[in-house]
């Protein structure tokens, strides 16, 4: 028999099935991240196929089995269609980047309602951004790296213990962590930090105000982050909406 859920939810694709149905990817608040059927969601009358555009966030109604594999949305109504977002290439790159993250690395039903709540924070904060994009995009990369248990390790350095490690050229090996510019030499180097990189990972890492940062650590924070997550899970081969937005 199945349990009626009500519950709020987040679209992370969606897709034809069969000749007139859909199947949506949905993370939700209660219950992780599962996939549903919209029985007659290619209808032009489906009003839940209208509602479950990649990115709103919803209140749905599920009919769930756990015998079932794709569970059936029954309802679906808008909270937030983050509008400003779906105007703008350069949101809607770092938005789909998100959504990747959380739909090929959050194993399906595994409940994360701190999460949930972030992805509607970074959507809130992309439509009115008072940061720059990619600086955005770094605080929530950073922070979805420790919800996943691969937190960035650069509070010392992992052969001395130094721990005051500002201005130095320092060196990232991503099975151990940061190391000092007097260790570095003795260990593979996976990744070079210099002193401006390191100061902007640590203030993504401690969510600080960022001023007076060249906008090319932006992108090479990311790249290192990027990196970092493809060492550690192999099936990870970096963002697709990356390559589908290259030019923005």
């Amino acid at each position: 028999m199945s349990e009626i859920i009500k519950t709020e939810a987040i679209v992370l694709s969606k897709l034809n099935y069969g000749d007139s149905s859909n199947i949506v990817s949905l993370f939700t608040k209660s219950h992780g991240r599962l996939s549903a059927i919209i029985k007659g969601g290619r209808s032009p009358k489906s009003k839940i196929s209208f509602m479950t555009d990649l990115l709103n966030h919803l209140q749905i109604i599920l009919y769930k089995k756990d015998t079932r594999e794709v569970q059936i949305l029954s309802s679906a109504d808008i909270i937030s269609h983050y509008s400003k977002i779906k105007e703008n290439l350069e949101k809607l790159k770092y938005s789909y980047a998100i959504l990747e993250l959380v739909k090929k690395l959050i194993p399906e039903h595994e409940v994360n309602e701190r999460l949930f709540n972030g992805l509607n924070r970074i959507f809130s904060l992309f439509e009115n951004p008072d940061e720059h994009l990619k600086i955005l995009f770094g605080r929530f990369f950073m922070f979805f790296l420790t919800e996943l248990g691969y937190e960035i390790q650069i509070q010392k350095c992992v052969s001395c213990g130094k721990s005051n490690l500002n201005g130095m050229d320092l060196s990232y090996n991503f099975e151990l962590g940061i190391l000092c510019d007097t260790c570095k030499k003795d260990y593979n180097e996976s990744f070079q930090i210099n002193s401006e990189l390191f100061n902007y990972l640590q203030c993504l890492k401690q969510n600080k105000k960022i001023i007076n940062v060249n906008e090319m650590i932006y992108d090479k924070a990311i790249v290192f982050m990027q990196s970092y997550l493809k060492h550690h899970i192999t099936d990870f081969n970096g963002f697709k909406s990356f390559q589908l937005f290259k030019e923005v």
